[in-house]
């Protein structure tokens, strides 16, 4: 943005003036001023070496984030396993699919195929999309924290977003969810600076929409992000100029993103079926941070008001709308999931990193000692509250599961020709990304395969059926839920546990994180 000369920032704003009017004046007061006015269109070498840094350091941190523990000591879950899976069907078999569940993820699908197909490398090329969009996340946030607030806290802002628990864990996670959130922040920053340059607001707006497109497409939840927009122009009075060009992008990504609309909403039952209605618990984690964001947005005080303003016109309705609109719904319709809307984050970073910036500026006013100390113990209590979290999101126990797990403890517990059941069925997924070990076993209530039914985890035959053919088998090897879940009351499931109940013992019971692989067999016949 061009510099203004101090006579210009007293000027009365006109019609054109937007929601970044003050974000020279908000620079200036947020990174502890700066030498005299510039000439028009001047732009200061420091001006440039700290905008990108803004957007370099983030996304360093990120990526380096990112790729520790990148093979989550090999592990992975069974979200996961459904992409990996999915993403090796055919093209055909991939297009069956999405006619029946799944196309909300359809297009995330396609790109990890093509990832698979240049580089079959297991769980690193899985997740290596995600830290590919989280690196780009975080130097997102740092562009718009610069723009807004100046280098130091756009810095610092992309740095807080990056560092966050919940951004490194699914900066690792083989799901869409960082993409989507990747796509909404650029779309942010597009739609900033495209309130903030009338001579090019149609490129800017254009971006906006197709970067927003794109991040709906790969997550139609992300239709959430324009609505927060939509209140930051409202909460800045903006003229209608800015209405008009933010309505009709709206509109063009609405009509674009109609299709996966239509589509997905035949499949919301089977797709979000298993969801409850928020917890309380889930409500008073919403306010938490709702209200953390908002005593932020507070912190900077009188010196940094401008920047204060502009910050929580834009930081707090991305930070509360999606979600709290999202959770309103689910009371009716449960659709929440805190990863749907994982991009809300930004909200709180941006207005942290202004808050630390400011936090530094009033640091300089002590003795070189204190200053010393100040950082020191900052940096050991960042460390100390940091890094507990950060080892436990690359840990197998950060997820419900471990399929790899399930898998290495199933072909230790099995003999080929071993039957094997699924209870319930949906926990097929556990081996179907290990075809070696799968394929040792006779699944004996499956009626079709996942590509030959375009289902994800295929389809079971009827109860009498599958009574029949664990009659058959001398062992079998269960893959159940942990002790203490839910049991499905589906008659499928109910013959399975009758049946074993009734007609075997157990052998062994092996307990798995998130599983256990139980062994049955005849009277008499658990010794090798």
């Amino acid at each position: 943005m061009t510099p203004r000369t101090s006579d210009d920032r007293q000027t009365p704003t006109s019609a054109e003036d937007t929601i970044t009017q003050h974000l020279d004046t908000a620079e200036t007061l947020a990174d502890g001023g700066g030498p005299g006015p510039a000439a028009p269109g001047a732009v200061r070498p420091v001006d440039r070496i700290g905008r990108a840094a803004s957007v370099v350091v983030p996304a360093v941190a990120a990526l380096v984030s990112g790729l520790w523990g990148i093979g989550r000591q090999d592990s992975m879950w069974r979200d996961e396993s459904v992409t990996y899976q999915v993403a090796h069907r055919s093209l055909g078999d991939l297009w069956g699919l999405l006619h029946h569940i799944d196309a909300v993820h359809g297009l995330y699908y396609l790109l990890m195929r093509a990832v698979f197909v240049v580089w079959d490398g297991g769980p690193v090329a899985l997740r290596l999309p995600s830290v590919l969009a989280s690196v780009l996340a975080a130097a997102g946030v740092g562009a718009i924290g610069a723009r807004i607030a100046g280098p130091r806290s756009g810095t610092l802002a992309g740095l807080v977003f990056a560092l966050l628990p919940v951004t490194q864990m699914y900066a690792q996670e083989g799901r869409s969810y960082a993409l989507v959130t990747a796509g909404v922040i650029w779309a942010t920053y597009f739609f900033v600076r495209a309130t903030d340059a009338p001579g090019t607001r149609a490129r800017w707006w254009t971006a906006y929409g197709l970067t927003l497109a794109l991040a709906c497409w790969l997550h139609e939840f992300a239709a959430l992000a324009p609505l927060a927009h939509g209140l930051t122009l409202w909460w800045s009075r903006v003229p209608r100029p800015v209405w008009r060009g933010w309505a009709i992008t709206g509109v063009c990504v609405a009509v674009s993103v109609l299709p996966l609309a239509v589509a997905s909403a035949g499949q919301a039952e089977a797709q979000l079926g298993w969801l409850g209605r928020p917890s309380a618990g889930m409500w008073l984690q919403f306010l938490a941070i709702s209200a953390a964001g908002a005593l932020l947005c507070r912190f900077p005080g009188r010196r940094g008001s401008a920047q204060a303003t502009v910050l929580a016109r834009l930081a707090l309705p991305l930070l509360i709308a999606p979600t709290g609109l999202l959770m309103a719904i689910s009371l009716v319709k449960p659709w929440y999931v805190d990863r749907y809307v994982l991009y809300t984050m930004a909200g709180l970073a941006l207005p942290a990193g202004a808050a630390l910036s400011r936090a530094i500026g009033l640091r300089h006013r002590l003795a070189p000692a204190a200053r010393a100390l100040t950082a020191g113990l900052s940096v050991a209590v960042a460390v100390a509250v940091l890094l507990p979290w950060s080892l436990l999101v690359r840990s197998p126990e950060s997820r419900k599961d471990d399929v790899v797990a399930v898998a290495s403890t199933v072909e230790r517990a099995a003999r080929e020709g071993d039957g094997v059941l699924f209870m319930p069925s949906r926990r097929r997924e556990w081996l179907l990304s290990y075809r070696k070990v799968y394929g040792r076993l006779d699944d004996l209530a499956l009626a079709a395969s996942p590509a030959a039914s375009r289902t994800l985890q295929g389809t079971e035959l009827p109860a009498a059926e599958i009574r029949r053919h664990i009659l058959a088998s001398d062992r079998v090897i269960a893959l159940m839920d942990p002790p203490g879940q839910p049991l499905d009351p589906f008659s499928q499931e109910e013959v399975k546990r009758k049946t074993l109940r009734t007609s075997f013992e157990v052998c062994e019971r092996i307990p798995v994180q998130g599983a256990q692989v139980v062994v049955y067999a005849r009277p008499g016949h658990c010794m090798p």
